[in-house]
């Protein structure tokens, strides 16, 4: 029997973008920045330690763990980076959370000295940490079917303007926060001042 009553006309189907998987670039790409600020960071606490007349051992063993952590750092913001999904297991957020016990714990008691260059690698290790666990809090609460459709969503609406003002600034904070430390290390109070590079004449005049 055929009904007579009118049917509703289909809902159309609301397809809502997603800023989120935006988000997690810019954040992805700050983690990164803050990677690589880190890693040179150790390693000018790493040279700094080595350079010093008489370290010791604990001093030389200080200064080879800072070297491979450094090392570690720089390898693991390039793995980051090239890959798609969220890089960094529990073990990896264990030594981040060691390494920036060990830097608040150098601050404390400043044996080697580095104050400046410690905090610096103190918080961009806090950086990179607060920023894994975004990065992980947000990627728990969608599951693998919603996350993928709200990618393929954001991805034909994405604005590449929002992206590359996200990188700048990211570039712009990690580079505040390493510049200082990098300055205060050994190797950058005997660095060469700007401008002054070949002046090979008594009072910093070129010899003609």
């Amino acid at each position: 029997m055929v009904s007579l009553r009118p049917t509703a006309p289909p809902a159309h189907q609301v397809m809502v973008h997603s800023t989120a998987p935006q988000a997690d670039s810019s954040v992805r790409l700050v983690t990164g920045f803050a990677g690589f600020g880190a890693g040179s960071v150790n390693l000018a606490i790493s040279s700094s330690l080595l350079a010093a007349g008489s370290p010791g051992p604990a001093g030389l063993l200080a200064g080879v763990v800072a070297g491979l952590w450094g090392a570690a750092l720089l390898a693991g913001a390039v793995a980051f980076l090239a890959r798609d999904r969220l890089a960094g297991n529990r073990w990896a957020r264990y030594a981040l959370a060691g390494a920036a016990a060990a830097h608040l714990a150098a601050i404390a008691f400043p044996t080697f000295g580095l104050s400046l260059t410690q905090l610096s690698a103190l918080l961009l290790t806090l950086m990179i940490i607060a920023s894994l666990g975004w990065l992980q809090r947000h990627s728990g609460q969608q599951d693998s079917a919603q996350q993928d459709s709200a990618q393929e969503a954001a991805g034909a609406g994405m604005r590449p303007g929002r992206l590359l003002l996200a990188a700048f600034a990211g570039a712009v904070l990690v580079a505040g926060i390493t510049t200082p430390g990098l300055a205060a290390s050994t190797t950058g109070q005997y660095a060469v001042p700007h401008g002054e590079h070949g002046n090979l004449a008594p009072g910093g005049h070129h010899q003609r």
